[in-house]
């Protein structure tokens, strides 16, 4: 059990919290909301963003130096090796970020292997296995090592790009690595900053290791992968790493000789966002094209607004970034998976960085959909259990679609608490710009 206050969660193991200096420090305090990093004897507000925000892309919408100094923040990261960051480079020289890159590249070749250990291209069939590819059986860390142990009559046990993945029996990792981001004071993120944690727990991961390999080198009708990715709309700037980790892992699973005897067959397509129907419109022509498993979508409210459909036709939904807990329970006939961890895991890393800084009050203002209120009621939650009095988080949920945020943000000038967190996609700029203008935002 945690003991005293913000105590190290025990749902964290690993790579130690390392607290930063706290967000409104100077580089001579080091301190937390309580410390120095003042100005005009008026306190510097500590702002965190999640995975939707913490980019580069977010500081793109800043020109004043400083805007963004010192914004903390976390996302689904695992420390990317250097070839794999430079292979993608390959496929995207104008990558700017790699968020979520592995986790594509992940979902492709869990998929590929499931199909071959099947000896089948239908998503029903190959489904049962994914989640004993992730733990038990014989270690391997690609495609073509993990299918020379299929062709052997093995399991494999992949531990890819993401890590070792040890997916629970919902279909999603049981424990997950995040990234401590910090913008510097060129409104980019610094990477020397970055730090590594580990949530959850290895020992959640399912025990049913599926069903073994049906022909070991079995061939049969070719495998057809299509994209539900953000080209367009509000996750847009999310949208390049996750296609390049798909077409790099295309790229390696079919130079390892393919799947079922036949290379893997790719058909793209964009996912837009939620006020539209690009994503309708893009799953109606991927089902009509033929393919066996959509990798897609990134946004958790865009992928509860197509799942039916997908899962409904027989086709496997294969998400590297949903994070809504949503589909922990959902009814998806076997057929959702996510390499993206759930928001539960998420919300516990964003406390605990929330609570090493010595924050005492906090408000939150997130989106109003799965993603946002998801994980700002769970992230209440873990401050909640960690000692934070209820009375001491605000929380105001509002619609991304908005023509301004001046009443959102009014009302957490008016709480003038340590620690906001934008749990936000592109719209997020706006809201910290307009902080920043009321004096609580990270600006310097």
């Amino acid at each position: 059990m945690r003991t005293g206050r913000f105590a190290r969660a025990t749902a964290l193991s690993g790579a130690a919290l390392i607290a930063l200096s706290a967000c409104g420090g100077s580089s001579d305090d080091g301190g937390g909301s309580d410390s120095g990093g003042e100005a005009s004897g008026e306190k510097q507000v500590n702002v965190y963003g999640t995975d939707g925000n913490m980019g580069n892309a977010l500081g793109e919408d800043f020109s004043e130096q400083g805007a963004l100094a010192g914004m903390k923040g976390t996302t689904p990261l695992t420390e990317l090796s250097g070839d794999f960051t430079d292979r993608l480079l390959e496929v995207d020289p104008d990558l700017q970020d790699f968020n979520y890159a592995g986790e594509s590249y992940d979902a492709v070749v869990l998929t590929a292997l499931a199909a071959q250990m099947a000896g089948s291209n239908q998503a029903t069939a190959f489904a049962p296995y994914i989640n004993g590819i992730t733990f038990g059986g014989e270690k391997c860390d690609d495609f073509a090592s993990c299918l020379e142990i299929v062709n052997a009559g093995g399991n494999p046990d992949y531990d890819g790009i993401t890590g070792p993945l040890s997916f629970a029996d919902a279909g999603e990792p049981a424990q997950a690595s995040f990234g401590l981001l910090q913008f510097g004071d060129d409104n980019a993120l610094d990477d020397s900053a970055t730090e590594f944690v580990i949530a959850g727990d290895e020992a959640n991961a399912a025990t049913d290791e599926g069903p073994a390999a049906v022909a070991p080198g079995a061939t049969g009708a070719p495998l057809t992968i299509g994209t539900l990715l953000p080209e367009t709309g509000n996750l847009a700037f999310l949208g390049p790493p996750e296609v390049a980790g798909v077409q790099l892992a295309i790229n390696d699973v079919n130079a390892a000789g393919g799947v079922l005897g036949a290379p893997v067959n790719l058909v793209t397509g964009d996912s837009g966002d939620t006020s539209t129907d690009t994503a309708t419109q893009t799953v109606d022509r991927l089902l009509q094209s033929g393919v066996n498993a959509i990798i897609g979508a990134a946004s958790s409210g865009v992928s509860q607004s197509v799942i039916n459909t997908v899962v409904g036709a027989g086709v496997l939904m294969f998400s590297p970034a949903n994070t809504s807990d949503i589909f922990t329970t959902y009814d998806d006939k076997g057929l959702y998976f996510r390499t993206a961890p759930a928001d539960t895991l998420q919300a516990r890393a964003l406390a605990d960085l929330i609570g090493a800084d010595g924050n005492n009050t906090v408000g939150i203002l997130a989106l109003n959909d799965p993603y946002g209120t998801g994980l700002a009621e769970n992230t209440k939650n873990n401050l909640i259990s960690d000692g934070l009095p209820e009375d001491s988080i605000q929380t105001i949920i509002y619609d991304p679609t908005a023509a301004n945020f001046d009443s959102e943000v009014q009302q957490m000038t008016d709480f003038n608490p340590d620690a906001i967190v934008v749990i936000g996609f592109e719209e997020s700029s706006r809201i910290i710009q307009a902080l920043n203008t009321n004096g609580v935002g990270p600006q310097r």
